[in-house]
């Protein structure tokens, strides 16, 4: 069922692990063309900008809080607070577009693929294993964020 190379104890919580199950949802329409859609970034990278709270690696279940990315933030300058070690982090280390593709959105806007690149993106800590604040505090709060910020598309990129 699981991979042979997945470490014992991952293939140990992926049978044990209390999954839920979710609603379907119906998908929405865009209301114009992508070449004038505002696009927003959601990563569960766990970056943070400089100066801004670090997630919480210790807390129990997860931090399920979010922080917002400038649109114009300079990539080299954030730092990565993931609690998972169940993937190589040096590809994200090296080039951070790996998990978080502000510069490849830029260079859409500036070739016109897409409209414009959102002033605020979302970076959540991954492994989130009790998701219930996410679900019910932090995830209508970061659509009413993006809402707000009369975005388009939110593109997720997990981790």
């Amino acid at each position: 069922m699981f991979p042979a190379d997945l470490p014992l104890r991952y293939r140990f919580l992926l049978r044990t692990y209390r999954w839920r199950r979710a609603e379907a949802v119906p998908a929405a329409r865009l209301a114009r063309p992508v070449t004038e859609a505002r696009v927003a970034l959601v990563t569960s990278a766990g970056f943070v900008a400089p100066g801004d709270t670090p997630f919480d690696l210790d807390l129990t279940g997860g931090d399920a809080s979010f922080r917002t990315i400038a649109g114009d933030a300079p990539l080299d300058a954030l730092s990565m607070y993931h609690k998972s070690d169940a993937y190589d982090p040096a590809p994200i280390t090296q080039d951070r577009n790996v998990a978080f593709p502000l510069d490849r959105l830029r260079a859409l806007a500036a070739a016109g693929a897409i409209g414009e690149v959102a002033p605020r993106h979302l970076s959540f800590m991954g492994s989130i294993t009790r998701p219930d604040r996410l679900i019910a505090e932090f995830a209508p709060a970061a659509a009413t964020l993006l809402t707000g910020d009369v975005v388009d598309i939110a593109l997720l990129v997990p981790v």
